[in-house]
């Protein structure tokens, strides 16, 4: 597979090399003994990581770019192009719009403003930059599930913060948010399309409804969950969730993530073109061979690499986003692995699950345990011996109200700022689901030990 890759790759490069041969030959620096070297112990200190691409990783949201995507970006860093201004990346630039206007189709958003960024926490600053000067004075609410960085941006940005409570599955409550809308005070509702700690979707079509009613803008942040507007096995209030991005004002998506990408890509999109005014500036030595739109115009980032934009537009000629298709079949695979694995967890006497099914493709789960603080050290421990057994899986600590009240004995049913330390699996690859049924024979058997070691050791 990897001499293919790269036998493809040079084959591209002689191409690429092809349109550059009229102009002068020039030195260029060669590889030699020494650089090999390095190289090799490069090889051997990268060994030092968990088997990110392989299924038996099943831990955090870490997905293989594609082959075309590798070969891509590798054949765009012989350029090594900066898409801040046409001047640095023309080629790339285009390609830049065209896959950055298939990510906003794919949302049903024919007229837009939009670019690639570094990823989630740049494209969330830039809409939560606009956002406030949109609505000034006005503060930002999210969920307590929502990611990090949005109190963390909105600090940075000088913006009041407020979190809003979650309900029993991770969504953002809507009464507790109401109550906060009705104070005249909130400016911007971040709505999680896919919480990173456990899939949840907040009811993004509800939530549109209260817009009516209070005023607010709604910027989505779909940086993990985004893509699963192609996938057709979604719960129908998931389903509801996806089906009204088209109203919403702002949207993160990180084709870094489920989209296949090499590391940094994300992707920040505003319905409203003429956001583009809040950009405006002026520079004296990088706008000047073209009159066109320059990306850097309509970016708070200056310089970014080219090469990203490349292995996306390669990516999307080979994998279209096309409900049905070949990438859309993808990301079900990874729901229905999620489910599958739920399943097998809620029959199993060793775990506590949650009392609703994964809505995307992540899954959380506990050790059963007469307390919270006994189910997380036994996470911990079944964490380990399954990792003994190339089983890689993510830990989280999450809230005890996640959980039904009668799954531990003594447990302070109203303590809702109790917290338990779960095991936690991102099924993200297509081939998780081929591979389920390794993964659970590792986990149960990993179960089993830890459930036998700690019974042979308790004192008679």
């Amino acid at each position: 597979m990897e001499n293919k890759l790269f036998q493809t790759l040079n084959e591209a490069q002689r191409h690429l090399d092809a349109g550059f041969a009229h102009l002068p030959a020039h030195p260029v620096p060669a590889l030699d003994e020494a650089a090999s070297t390095i190289l090799q112990q490069v090889a051997t200190r990268l060994r030092d990581n968990y088997p990110y691409a392989h299924p038996l990783y099943a831990g955090q949201m870490l997905k293989p770019p594609h082959p075309i995507a590798r070969a891509a970006y590798a054949l765009a860093m012989s350029v090594n192009p900066n898409n801040h201004a046409l001047d640095g990346g023309r080629a790339s630039s285009a390609m830049e719009v065209e896959a950055v206007a298939a990510l906003a189709k794919m949302f049903d958003w024919p007229q837009h403003l939009g670019h690639l960024s570094s990823g989630g926490t740049f494209a969330n600053l830039e809409a939560l930059w606009a956002a406030g000067q949109l609505r000034p004075g006005k503060a930002i609410a999210a969920s307590d599930q929502a990611h990090y960085t949005h109190s963390r941006i909105s600090s940075v940005l000088g913006l009041s913060f407020v979190t809003v409570p979650s309900d029993t599955d991770g969504r953002m409550d809507l009464t507790a948010l109401e109550h906060l809308l009705a104070t005249q005070a909130i400016g911007t509702v971040v709505v999680t399309l896919g919480t990173t700690a456990i899939g949840s979707v907040d009811p993004l079509d509800q939530i549109l409804t209260l817009q009516k009613k209070h005023n607010f803008r709604i910027h989505v942040d779909a940086a993990y969950g985004g893509y699963f507007t192609l996938a057709g096995n979604l719960s129908r209030e998931t389903r509801a969730a996806f089906d009204a991005i088209p109203h919403a004002d702002s949207l993160v998506i990180d084709p870094h993530k489920h989209g296949l990408q090499p590391y940094g890509c994300g992707c920040i999109l505003f319905r409203d073109p003429t956001i583009g005014r809040l950009y405006k500036h002026d520079s004296p030595y990088t706008y000047f061979s073209s009159k066109d739109l320059h990306l850097g115009e309509i970016s708070l980032e200056c310089s970014r690499a080219g090469a990203s934009a490349v292995a996306l537009w390669a990516t999307q000629q080979l994998l279209p986003y096309t409900h049905g298709g070949a990438f859309a079949q993808g990301l079900e695979s990874g729901h229905t692995a999620a489910l599958n694995l739920y399943e097998l967890l809620v029959k199993s006497p060793h775990f506590f699950t949650p009392s609703t099914p994964p809505q995307l493709d992540i899954v959380f789960w506990t050790p059963s345990a007469a307390t919270p603080e006994a189910s997380s050290v036994f996470a911990q421990a079944i964490f380990d011996e399954s990792a003994q057994n190339d089983l890689h899986l993510a830990l989280a600590q999450l809230p005890t109200h996640f959980f039904s009240p009668d799954k531990w004995k003594d447990r302070e049913i109203n303590d809702e700022k109790s917290t338990v330390t779960c095991l936690r699996s991102v099924l993200m690859k297509p081939e998780h689901l081929l591979w389920l049924d390794h993964i659970w024979q590792r986990l149960d058997a990993a179960a089993v030990q830890v459930t036998t070691v700690n019974t042979s050791t308790e004192p008679a």
